[in-house]
């Protein structure tokens, strides 16, 4: 209930926004198109954001026959997490991370990387699998998915700020250029700024709690401890390059780029503090 609610005001703020932007920039038509926009927007972050974030990470579907393992480890999570078996997908790089997205525990999918599968023992894999699950089972899934698209979303406005600001349009404040300027790059620095805050507000309990979550499925917080201390030596060897509006998604924090700020922000709280809460301490 409480992360409908979330939900809700983060839509209801994502259609503030545009409406002021088109209510500046363009006055009456703008406002109409913004309208218009807002309200294609929180449909399609509603139903089809799980899709756009699935296709933003590379992510293909894989079948029983392709890896059974994959499926037998996770309809048993499903089971024990009381929660319908997702859709599996596979992420084809070797750097170690997996993720889940969806609008609902009906609507639910989790992608795996190739390097998760092969540095992790079954037991490990269970620990990764039912900490996804637990995202959603705590029906963080639509927020994560949502959130994703309205990060996005507010970096695409400032773009378009910058680029309508630069040869003049916008405002209809001839006289008034290099305000417009001024303003434009405000924008390209605040506005990504902005949708990190958004990610970060909702992210690290978020990580804790699919922890403990997935260790109370599991009933072996050490497998999943053992899983994320291999992910965090794997994955400096091999980072994982994604976009910013996604980084929040993944159970580890991959590598992003093209954002300003992006490197001084950590969506997820850090694996030594989350290997600590499952098992009382870090791994020598």
């Amino acid at each position: 209930m409480w992360n409908n609610f979330k939900t809700t005001i983060l839509l209801a703020g994502l259609t503030g926004l545009l409406l002021a932007f088109g209510q500046y920039w363009g006055g009456q038509q703008g406002l109409m198109f913004a309208l218009i926009l807002a309200a294609v927007m929180n449909l399609g972050s509603y139903f089809f954001s799980d899709k756009l974030a699935i296709a933003m990470s590379g992510a293909q579907p894989i079948s029983r026959e392709q890896n059974p393992r994959i499926y037998q480890i996770v309809e048993r999570l499903a089971a024990k997490a009381n929660v319908p078996v997702p859709k599996i997908y596979f992420i084809p790089t070797d750097s170690p991370n997996a993720f889940a997205t969806g609008r609902n525990p009906n609507h639910a999918s989790v992608a795996v990387t190739r390097g998760i599968l092969e540095i992790c023992d079954d037991e490990e894999i269970e620990g990764v699998l039912a900490h996804e699950l637990g995202h959603v089972r705590n029906r963080d899934i639509l927020i994560s998915a949502v959130v994703a698209t309205i990060a996005g979303a507010i970096t695409m406005i400032a773009r378009m700020v910058w680029w309508a600001e630069m040869f003049g349009f916008g405002g209809g404040r001839s006289d008034n250029r290099r305000g417009g300027a001024l303003s434009a790059l405000a924008m390209m620095i605040v506005a990504p700024f902005a949708a990190m805050l958004i990610q970060l507000a909702i992210s690290r309990s978020r990580e804790y709690e699919a922890d403990a979550t997935g260790a109370k499925i599991t009933g072996n917080p050490q497998g999943l401890a053992r899983a994320l201390d291999k992910i965090d030596k794997w994955a400096k060897r091999i980072p994982m390059r994604a976009s910013p509006s996604m980084a929040h998604m993944f159970i580890y924090q991959p590598l992003t780029t093209g954002e300003i700020f992006s490197s001084l922000f950590s969506t997820h709280p850090p694996i030594r503090k989350r290997i600590e809460r499952l098992i009382g301490r870090d791994f020598v």
